[in-house]
């Protein structure tokens, strides 16, 4: 622990003229005084670490010297790739593999590039959660992305509905949307989704006494508690692919209404955005806006309760028509609003 942050330290001073003990601690998360023994720590083992006095001192690098340390790990060269997505690599753990990865590579840079980096930091940024969400990551997603990342078999216990369940699964890569973390892996031969917040128990399996076995794709399965991944296997056209049936898959009923130019408008963002362009397209093509400049248009919706709550939120940009019962539950909120404004 305390030679990995030696080194990184090291590199820290060389991708930056000069940092202050505040700063170092900062980015090491360590105390000025942990700080001022690594300093003299490293000054010992012959880094010439230089200390500038006064208010605007700090530590840094002389003599050109420059550390030879910077051959990027295999964890930290994966983690480089993610290094776009701060708060999912916080999640999955990797945070110090990704920050090491970013060192290694500054510090490679001649020093008219080594602001790349905090240079594109400061221009994109991707925030994966929904608005108005707290995400809580899963406790056991770490687990599980190590599992990912070593091709290891799990066995998993999950909630499904009310019964909890267990399988072993071959988990194959890790999917973060709208802030809900999903597990794609291959389970008896087929691949499925799992969200993650509902694993109750995570174990990584270790066979290595076990003999070599042929897997349900006819794959011969390592001995180690590893698996053989797939390599015609594409996470994001997987998950694509399932995205899009789970989409359709939950909108099992029909409603009918009545939009104004405005409610068209307004349709794709309080309910399925695909299900109402689609709906919106269809109603265009067909008849068109009526006398009034209204649309009708037939909706795929998940339930009449799920309707209920997206549609109430178009006021009289909408009209619902069919079902009869939305309808009259439509009416009646309608009647107890404008009570409320009486």
């Amino acid at each position: 622990m305390r030679a990995a942050r030696l080194i990184k330290m090291v590199l820290l001073l060389q991708a930056r003229p000069s940092m202050t003990a505040a700063e170092l601690a900062r980015e090491l998360e360590v105390s000025e005084r942990t700080v001022a023994r690594d300093v003299l720590s490293l000054s010992e083992a012959g880094v010439p670490v230089y200390a500038d006095r006064g208010r605007a001192g700090g530590y840094r690098l002389i003599g050109g010297y420059r550390t030879r340390l910077t051959g990027l790990g295999r964890s930290e060269a994966e983690a480089l790739f993610l290094s776009g997505v701060p708060t999912a690599l916080r999640e999955m753990g990797l945070a110090d593999a990704a920050s090491a990865a970013r060192l290694k590579v500054s510090a490679a840079l001649r020093p008219e590039l080594r602001d790349a980096a905090s240079g594109a930091a400061q221009r994109f940024h991707l925030d994966a959660p929904g608005w108005y969400q707290e995400p809580e990551p899963p406790e056991l997603l770490p687990a599980i992305a190590d599992a990912v990342w070593d091709d290891r078999r799990i066995t998993a216990r999950y909630l499904r509905k009310d019964t909890e369940v267990e399988r072993e699964l071959e988990p194959y890569g890790l999917v973060l949307k709208a802030g809900v973390w999903y597990l794609a892996a291959r389970v008896d031969g087929d691949y499925r989704v799992y969200r993650v917040d509902r694993f109750t128990a995570v174990t990584a399996n270790e066979d290595a006494g076990a003999a070599a076995a042929v897997g349900a794709t006819g794959a011969t399965e390592a001995s180690d508690g590893r698996f053989s991944r797939d390599e015609s296997f594409d996470l994001p056209a997987f998950w694509a692919e399932r995205a899009a049936q789970f989409a359709r898959s939950i909108l099992r009923e029909e409603v009918v209404l009545r939009l104004s130019a405005r409610g068209v408008r307004q349709l794709p963002y309080v309910t399925e955005r695909a299900a109402a362009r689609e709906a919106i397209a269809r109603a265009q093509a067909a008849d068109g806006p009526d006398e009034q400049g209204r649309l009708t248009v037939t909706l795929a919706v998940e339930s009449a309760e799920v309707a209920y709550a997206q549609l109430l939120s178009l006021g009289p940009e909408g009209e619902i028509l069919a079902p009869g019962e939305l309808r009259a539950r439509m009416a009646a909120a309608a009647r107890r609003t404008a009570a409320l404004y009486a």
